[in-house]
């Protein structure tokens, strides 16, 4: 195991060797059009002004273009697909840095478009393409959609997101090759942390070691804010706070993920802090494991994570409900306190429909847990799997889930 774990630090590459081609973007776009019956308009994230935060293109945007520089905005329409681009602004661009701009020579080629207008252009373009249809499709979050759709008044408002979500829900070869990469990155930075954890360390300390491995190795950013919760936080879902000092007998609640060329990853793991979980958190901790074990064996196509028929959250709150008991002799069960998967991909929630039935190329979370504040006993197990035609792929396979293997990899 030992060898394992030094053969995972090594290895992950500093990035993704495959990424999404331009055909591929086209092709995204082709099968949205066999759906869109009338105008669409999406807008690309403008740079932030708080100098805290970085420019992150909007999701369903780059899906869409795999564009990823500010200010862009894309008409979809019978017509063809526009694509606009902020004019140059010399000023902006001696602290910003160069964009291209759509009187460029290369402005087709770079953005894979064949109109590509100046956004001086656009509501001209927008009132010209919206008069052959009565529909406009928007993301009814964006403030800038909302007031470029106010230029068609009498025009049926319709969300553009449930249209894009059913394509995003089912990723392609090279969509579940980027997750896999963000994964085994994540793999290594949670290896990285098992390694320096003992008592007396600091719930701060343990997500910048994490966070320093998928850094250093060319990920952009967290998939999320890391969540690294000890004794009375491990009962904390979303606890994210990092703050405290970990204390010897506890077990630490580790959600950790990277995003590497934008494509996220989510993993959770539970470990001892002093290297050996006590007999109740071990108890506690495998109840929970044959919870997941038992959702995954029944990931396949025609499953749902929730709704009627096979449901992977039924599965696992019956194996949790008939499992152990709290302190007053009561099931388990209600110490699941959330939902047991969600779909993964340019978004660690990714944009989709939890209730319709899996199919293959579907990248989702299998997460149980049980959280018991009496205790101050908190056990998340989650990995992330793909569906495949017979059954389930487990992507973050490489990090260990039983509790002997942890115990042998965590302070050593």
């Amino acid at each position: 195991m030992r060898r394992l774990v030094v053969a995972l630090l090594a290895v992950c590459p500093l990035i993704a060797a495959t990424g999404i081609s331009p055909d591929e973007y086209k092709a995204r776009r082709a099968a949205l059009h066999k759906t869109l019956d009338g105008v669409l308009v999406l807008f690309g994230a403008s740079e932030p002004e708080d100098l805290h935060t970085s420019f992150y293109q909007e999701t369903n945007f780059l899906y869409l273009t795999g564009w990823s520089e500010p200010d862009a905005v894309l008409i979809m329409s019978s017509k063809g697909d526009f694509f606009f681009l902020p004019e140059r602004n010399a000023t902006e661009e001696n602290f910003k840095g160069h964009h291209l701009a759509a009187e460029d020579q290369d402005a087709s080629e770079k953005t894979g478009f064949a109109w590509v207008l100046p956004r001086s252009a656009l509501e001209s373009r927008f009132a010209e393409m919206t008069a052959a249809t009565p529909r406009v499709y928007t993301l009814p979050s964006d403030p800038q959609a909302q007031k470029l759709k106010a230029l068609a008044p009498l025009h049926e408002d319709l969300s553009a997101e449930k249209m894009i979500s059913y394509l995003r829900m089912v990723k392609s070869p090279a969509e579940i090759a980027l997750i896999q990469n963000s994964t085994d990155i994540s793999v290594a930075a949670h290896l990285a942390a098992w390694k320096m954890i003992q008592p007396g360390v600091y719930e701060y300390q343990i997500a910048a070691t994490m966070r320093g491995v998928y850094l250093s190795r060319g990920c952009e950013r967290d998939a999320y804010a890391p969540i690294v919760g000890s004794g009375p936080n491990s009962v904390v879902l979303h606890y994210m706070t990092n703050r405290r000092k970990v204390d010897s007998g506890e077990s630490i609640v580790m959600d950790v993920g990277a995003e590497c060329s934008a494509y996220a990853t989510d993993i959770t793991r539970t470990v001892p802090a002093n290297g050996k979980f006590t007999p109740r958190q071990r108890e506690i901790y495998d109840i929970v494991l044959g919870a997941q074990r038992a959702a995954i064996a029944a990931v396949k196509p025609g499953a749902r994570v929730s709704g009627p028929g096979l449901s992977l959250n039924k599965i696992a709150r019956d194996y949790i409900d008939s499992h152990g008991k709290d302190l007053h002799g009561n099931s388990l069960g209600k110490y699941l306190t959330h939902g047991i998967s969600h779909h993964v991909g340019l978004d660690v929630h990714d944009l989709s429909d939890i209730n319709v039935p899996l199919v293959p190329g579907m990248v989702i979370t299998i997460e149980p847990g049980i959280y018991i504040p009496e205790e101050n006993i908190g056990v998340r197990i989650e990995d992330t799997v793909v569906v495949t035609e017979n059954g389930a792929r487990v992507l973050s396979s490489a990090l260990p889930r039983e509790a002997e293997e942890i115990e042998k990899l965590v302070g050593k």
